[in-house]
């Protein structure tokens, strides 16, 4: 017997049934009832828990290089095992941006370093963020970091024949490109989702087909090369139905929702909190529903946190000076139960699906987002679906605190995350 050995004992695999869960070195020996590990294991008791793959994050900002004051990759993949994250991608807006081999490889050995969970680095789709020129898309998908994932995210790629080439040549090696949907000229100004909200308190707009306009155009280039695109925090309703449409066509189009638009709506920017204050922004009431849908329904395949910490006094200040984003890495999973599960669009099941095997199909990130089986990798997380408490973001382990939860009540709660065998998180604390 390795003595690095867990028994995982009588948790609901998916929510299903009961099961004992042997994990011996970094794999899944054995799944049953019964099972004895001998003395030399750890046994964990999760009667009552629900057993998961480890989660994967497709649109993660740790901040690190060049902004270590509102998170570092440390910092950043302890909040996420807290979350139950053992795979995360790190995006690109870093200071200097991750546009070449070099970055994107310092990120992905400072991943290797902290230990909490995979770093899989994003690539710039153009030098600088800028939009003019692409980035060494191919020498940073040969470099160490093996990136498989572009994006200006924080920024659109707004130019069409940029776009098309970014596509175009990520195609050679199966990568893909992850587009921050908006129009920058429909958005100059904009503090806020454009509507009667934003009317009455006088803040500038954020349209919606500022969104959708730049999907339906990335859709036909995608199809037009046959190459991938994947939507970033798709956010309204229009944008759900041109998804649905170039999927329809057969076309290969992914999208991703965050935790934060399936709960929250424009109406709570009548507070003035700039931890409202997000891009794209919170939408309307009809908008959520029709994104909780589209995520049961398959329409939109996965969730992504954009966990965008920033320090308070980027926070703490007048709405219009504010930063846009909030953090979501310790919160996700309680969001998505409040949504999704609890109110019966989504079961355990289904949570796996979009939480583990999609975004790990998309990112192209071998050994996550695998069955809870004999023989695979032991990345693992153990959820409490009856526990309810306040969001109290003094516990984060994350460095920023831009929480819109504090406070308020969510179920759920991570009680064990395992990285290839070895827990991250035992009974909610950072092991």
């Amino acid at each position: 017997m390795s003595t690095n050995t867990t028994l995982i004992r009588g948790a609901r695999i998916l929510g299903g049934e009961r099961r004992d869960v042997l994990v011996e070195g970094e794999t899944i020996s054995r799944v049953g009832t019964g099972l004895d590990a001998g003395s030399a294991a750890v046994v964990v008791d999760a009667g009552g828990l629900v057993l998961l793959p480890g989660l994967v994050d497709l649109h993660t900002h740790l901040r690190e290089p060049g902004r270590e004051d509102s998170e570092t990759v440390l910092t950043g993949t302890k909040a996420a095992a807290k979350g139950g994250f053992t795979a995360v991608h790190a995006m690109a807006n870093t200071f200097p941006v991750a546009d070449t081999a070099g970055v994107v490889e310092q990120v992905w050995r400072l991943g290797l370093a902290s230990g909490y969970c995979d770093v899989r680095p994003v690539g710039a789709v153009t030098v600088g963020l800028e939009g003019r020129q692409l980035a060494e898309l191919g020498a940073m998908h040969d470099s160490a970091a093996q990136v498989r994932v572009f994006s200006d995210d924080g920024k659109c790629v707004d130019d069409a024949v940029i776009m098309r080439r970014a596509l175009e040549y990520v195609k050679a090696f199966d990568g893909v490109v992850a587009q921050h949907a908006q129009e920058p000229r429909l958005t100059e100004g904009a503090q806020m989702n454009e509507g009667a909200v934003s009317a009455e308190l006088g803040l500038g707009g954020w349209p919606a087909v500022a969104e959708e306009s730049i999907i339906a155009r990335d859709v036909l280039l995608a199809a037009h090369v046959g190459s991938r695109v994947h939507i970033c925090h798709l956010s309204t309703a229009g944008s759900v139905e041109i998804v649905r449409w170039a999927k329809s066509k057969g076309w290969n189009v992914t999208a991703e929702v965050t935790p934060h638009h399936l709960l929250l709506t424009d109406e709570l920017v009548r507070s003035y909190d700039p931890v409202y204050k997000v891009n794209p922004p919170l939408r309307t009431d009809a908008d959520v529903v029709a994104l909780r849908e589209a995520l049961a329904d398959g329409t939109i395949d996965c969730v992504a946190t954009d966990h965008a910490p920033h320090p308070h006094e980027d926070k703490d200040c007048e709405w219009a000076a504010a930063a846009m984003g909030m953090v979501g890495l310790e919160t996700a999973l309680s969001v998505v139960q409040e949504t999704m599960v609890d109110t019966g669009l989504l079961d355990w099941a289904g949570v796996a699906d979009r939480m583990a095997y999609r975004p790990a199909a998309i990112g192209r990130v071998t050994g996550h987002g695998r069955p809870v089986a004999p023989g695979e990798p032991a990345n693992l997380v153990l959820v409490d679906p009856a526990y309810r408490g306040a969001v109290d973001p003094a516990d984060f382990a994350s460095r920023s605190r831009n929480s819109p939860y504090a406070g308020r009540d969510l179920p759920g709660r991570v009680t064990h995350t395992f990285l290839r065998g070895k827990a991250t998180v035992t009974d909610g604390n950072l092991a």
